[in-house]
């Protein structure tokens, strides 16, 4: 799945979740899941990868 090093522990979590858009709290669309999704762009930043050679584990 994840690997380890792009995962968000849940402190800094807790310090970042409000500042995305697309939560329940907003009117409009929803996101289905910004902790997931900063975890992908991590790996992106980090890797350097295509966004095609992304991991199953962060979704699609």
């Amino acid at each position: 799945m994840r690997p380890e090093r792009f995962v968000i522990t849940d402190r800094s979590w807790a310090l970042i979740e409000s500042l995305l858009p697309g939560t329940v709290r907003d009117r409009g669309v929803t996101a289905k899941d910004n902790r997931l999704f900063l975890e992908a762009v991590l790996w992106k930043v980090r890797v350097g990868g295509p966004w095609r050679d992304l991991p199953l584990g962060f979704g699609e």
